[in-house]
């Protein structure tokens, strides 16, 4: 968790039994946050609002050292659109890291959070849904609904208070030129970020929460009987990749975080604006494979094939089917199945999480260019078409 949080007013400081001193301190930074809200608001910034159509914003980072290793224009501010809910899941990490919040804790819909545009779960006002539920419907399906009722609950019921509190959380990491109006992304001219500001949040992300990371890998997972796919080309398309998010509007384009590993090398990328998929997703690659040159990490190929992940399992555990999207380095076509009971992993909480496997067979789709190396690459396992203007 980040050491910049606003200061506490003392209150958390008092000792409480059977806490330790880092959900002490979580709770303390988690107050001083709300509080430093409550304070006061951020005033509205109405300038630079262009959105440079059709010119991309790109940056690749060390997640290690912050060291900057390919960029280029990376201070153009643009929307953020989907990838704003980055943010809303850092401020989940952190609740939960504060002890504020749980996984399973229960997460009300108000009307204001079901009548948000698509993508979305479809919430019905005066439902609920748990936390984890919700953070895993804002990792795969991007969903709005979702993200405001989050949002919601971790702002006091309120989203503008919510946005607040993650701008001053963008401040306090270091991003001066985020301003965030909302928990999901959809359009606001004054929500605004860089793809420099994204790639600090990104890295913050993979070094604050190594035990929350691996949300970011889920391939799949079940809502309501439901098995809801994650959106994200590059778990599929990148030798390496293991995260993070897409974003698209219409005023923003098709924006894109990823975070990769190889060799033990990890970096961060983000690229904003591109006018197609297929451009973003060889505008990432082209960019990875730079920054890995950079590291001194020899090139490996990029898969020319891949297979469609088919969701089908067996039975499901207390209500809940989480599937991972396991890395290989074989880079096989890869089922999503739920492995035997010995491989099954407990990640959190006692949670149970399914591991994707390889398979010999599958449904194959070409995707982009290859090298000429070899697939090897080092995986990294932490602890524990388009449907409206922000599909993801």
């Amino acid at each position: 968790m980040s050491d910049s949080y606003a200061a506490g007013d003392g209150t958390g400081r008092r000792k409480q039994a059977g806490i330790s001193h880092k959900r002490r301190s979580g709770l303390r930074k988690w107050a001083g946050l709300l509080a430093g809200v409550a304070l006061g608001s951020f005033a509205t910034q109405r300038a630079a609002h262009a959105q440079y159509a059709g010119q991309l914003s790109s940056i690749v980072m060390d997640a290690r050292t912050g060291a900057v290793l390919s960029q280029d224009d990376p201070d153009l501010r643009r929307y953020p659109a989907s990838l704003t809910k980055l943010m809303t899941l850092y401020m989940a990490f952190s609740a939960l890291r504060a002890g504020t919040i749980t996984l399973d804790q229960t997460i009300p819909v108000s009307i204001h959070a079901s009548t948000m545009e698509p993508s979305k779960l479809g919430l019905v006002p005066g439902s609920r849904l748990t936390v984890e539920q919700a953070m895993l419907a804002l990792v795969t399906k991007s969903a709005n609904d979702a993200a405001c009722a989050l949002g919601e609950f971790l702002g006091g019921g309120s989203e503008p208070q919510f946005a607040a509190m993650m701008t001053q959380q963008a401040r306090a990491l270091g991003m001066s030129n985020t301003t965030f109006r909302n928990a999901s992304g959809l359009p606001d001219p004054d929500q605004l970020t860089t793809a420099r500001d994204l790639a600090v949040l990104a890295r913050h992300i993979v070094t604050d929460f190594p035990e929350d990371y691996h949300y970011f890998s889920v391939a799949a997972f079940r809502f309501h009987g439901r098995m809801i796919p994650n959106h994200n080309p590059m778990l599929k398309a990148y030798v390496g990749a293991d995260g993070m998010k897409t974003g698209y509007t219409q005023e923003a384009g098709r924006n894109l975080v990823t975070s990769a590993i190889r060799n033990n090398v990890r970096l961060v990328g983000v690229v904003l604006g591109a006018s197609s998929n297929v451009q973003r997703t060889l505008a990432m690659a082209d960019q990875l494979d730079r920054g890995f040159d950079a590291e001194g990490v020899a090139p490996v190929a990029r898969p020319l094939v891949l297979a469609r992940n088919t969701v089908s399992p067996r039975h499901t555990r207390g209500g809940r089917v989480i599937m991972l999207a396991a890395a290989s380095s074989r880079h096989a076509p890869m089922e999503v199945a739920e492995a035997p009971a010995g491989r099954r992993t407990t990640l959190r909480h006692g949670h149970r999480y399914v591991l994707a496997s390889p398979v010999s067979g599958g449904h194959h789709i070409r995707l982009i260019g290859a090298k000429v190396r070899p697939a090897t690459a080092t995986t990294h396992r932490a602890r524990a078409g388009h449907t409206s203007r922000n599909h993801t």
